[in-house]
């Protein structure tokens, strides 16, 4: 019996959709018929098995600002081709991308029921976030990877798409997505705990069978043992920035972050700063930002002797949906620059 052409849709950035870059960023959803830019690829890799029929294409800042208008519009312009699956990216370690990607998956199969296929690097929030909702497969972290990343996307996109079973992540190539399945074995549980312990003691390699997460342990700095002499800065990720955001930190997964001078200011006013931040509500930080960045509150303890001096430059980004990987390397920039400035202590804000 000859087997089925699979119906793919495929979701693209505007990148990688080949409308433009960062300047083409605020682009509305749209399709176009067959494929586009990384589909190609994916077609080639997909050979006769399956047919790339439409690409949606939806700019990163457009998608970041309006999730639920820009999901629902999505799913819209993919129901109309009618696909057995979905791919969407890869994304790598993109983060708005692949948080994009996510929301994609997560419309997609809560309102039309289609498996989702996507590619990400194991650090990209749109993993965290949405890895529940596609299957996605582990990639590098840059769209060098691009060429490893379609094949096993293509095979599995053919998989889901005819309705087969798919297997492991270790066979397949995916994350794992937190699902645990019962399966037979020829050997009881204790024996294999025992012969995987016996394995580790002498250091011999062994596969576990329930990996724990790991998280960074940060173990604290020695107190400020004389405030009235410290020099303090503060650092935000709840998106504090000069009226206009001038460095365009995104609402969502943000790329970068910035360091503004507040030489001279006493208060902050919604006239001169405002919040970059799309994970919570603007109104009462724009109101008073000064809710989020405190620097009110610090020149009154400045000026009654509690604390030495507030540094004359604060740092600011989003930490709505930013990737871990992003973040450690922000707090190392912003690290060095403060020990070579000489503070001695940080009020670290969030939202």
């Amino acid at each position: 019996m000859e087997k089925k052409k699979v119906r793919i849709v495929h979701y693209l950035n505007q990148f990688f959709g080949q409308i433009g870059g960062e300047e083409k960023a605020d682009v509305p959803p749209m399709a176009k018929e067959g494929a586009v830019g990384p589909g190609l690829a994916l077609q080639q890799a997909l050979g006769q098995e399956g047919e790339v029929v439409a690409t949606v294409i939806c700019g990163d800042t457009y998608f970041a600002e309006h999730l639920e208008e820009a999901k629902a519009e999505v799913v819209r312009l993919i129901a109309q081709y009618d696909p057995d699956v979905v791919v969407a990216g890869p994304a790598f370690n993109a983060g708005r991308y692949g948080t994009a990607c996510g929301a994609v998956a997560q419309g997609v199969w809560e309102t039309l029921k289609k498996p989702v296929v996507s590619g990400m690097y194991p650090e990209n929030p749109g993993v965290e976030l949405y890895g529940r909702y596609a299957y996605i497969i582990k990639t590098g972290n840059s769209a060098g990877a691009m060429r490893q990343a379609v094949g096993p996307m293509a095979q599995l996109a053919v998989k889901l798409g005819r309705g087969e079973a798919v297997g492991s992540p270790e066979e397949e190539g995916y994350i794992p997505r937190g699902i645990r399945k019962n399966v037979f074995c020829s050997e009881r549980g204790s024996k294999r705990a025992v012969d995987m312990l016996v394995r580790k003691l002498r250091g011999e390699p062994f596969t576990t069978e329930y990996p724990m997460p790991v998280f960074d342990r940060v173990p604290p700095n020695p107190a400020v043992k004389d405030l009235a002499r410290a020099k303090i800065a503060l650092v935000t990720s709840g998106g504090i920035v000069p009226k206009g955001n001038p460095d365009k930190i995104e609402s969502s997964s943000a790329s970068k972050f910035g360091k503004y001078d507040i030489a001279g200011l006493a208060d902050l006013t919604g006239e001169t700063h405002q919040t970059a931040h799309g994970g919570y509500d603007p109104v009462y930080a724009n109101e008073d930002p000064d809710r989020v960045l405190p620097v009110d509150v610090m020149r009154e303890l400045e000026k009654e002797g509690v604390i030495g001096e507030l540094h004359r430059f604060y740092y600011a980004t989003v930490g709505n949906g930013t990737s871990v990987a992003n973040a450690r390397r922000y707090a190392q920039a912003i690290a060095a620059e403060l020990k070579q400035d000489g503070v001695q202590a940080v009020i670290l804000t969030s939202t």
